[in-house]
């Protein structure tokens, strides 16, 4: 099953590819490479929450969160590609947690991600990752997320 009818029969539209808040573009290919600049919680240019995991948010929270990241970072692949079928492998991730010095979970909130591009690309999606706590991120947000595909 293609990942743009994968996305349809899971009930998912994506949002608008978000436009880059600084000096930056949203996504860079070089040869069959795509790297997808950090992407927060921005629907519509603003943003849907902002605060710290292990303080004012839950890891479900975080978890949520971390979808709707990875949903905006395939709005900007196929902004950029066209078409999610392009995509022939999810290589790595980096997920990034606003979380407070003592919080341990930041594997389970970028599950989120992790878990939706599973659904979305199917073995293809399984990735290399890390996850990792930051002590900010801009704009208070609570996740961060880069990724580098495998294109045609």
């Amino acid at each position: 099953m293609t990942a743009e009818r994968k996305l349809k029969d899971l009930g998912i539209s994506l949002p608008e590819a978000p436009k880059p808040v600084a000096n930056y573009v949203p996504v860079v290919r070089t040869g069959k490479l795509l790297f997808v600049s950090g992407h927060g919680p921005y629907n519509d240019g603003k943003t849907i929450l902002s605060g710290k995991l292990g303080k004012e948010l839950t890891i479900e929270e975080g978890y949520k969160t971390a979808r709707n990241v990875a949903l905006n970072c395939l709005a900007s692949v196929k902004a950029n590609l066209g078409d999610l079928d392009k995509v022939k492998r999810v290589v790595k991730l980096l997920g990034m947690v606003n979380c407070t010095e003592d919080f341990k979970d930041q594997p389970k909130v970028i599950n989120g991600a992790s878990d939706l591009l599973v659904e979305v690309f199917g073995e293809a999606g399984k990735h290399a990752r890390s996850a990792v706590g930051m002590q900010s991120l801009p704009n208070g947000i609570p996740v961060e997320i880069e990724m580098i595909l495998e294109v045609e």
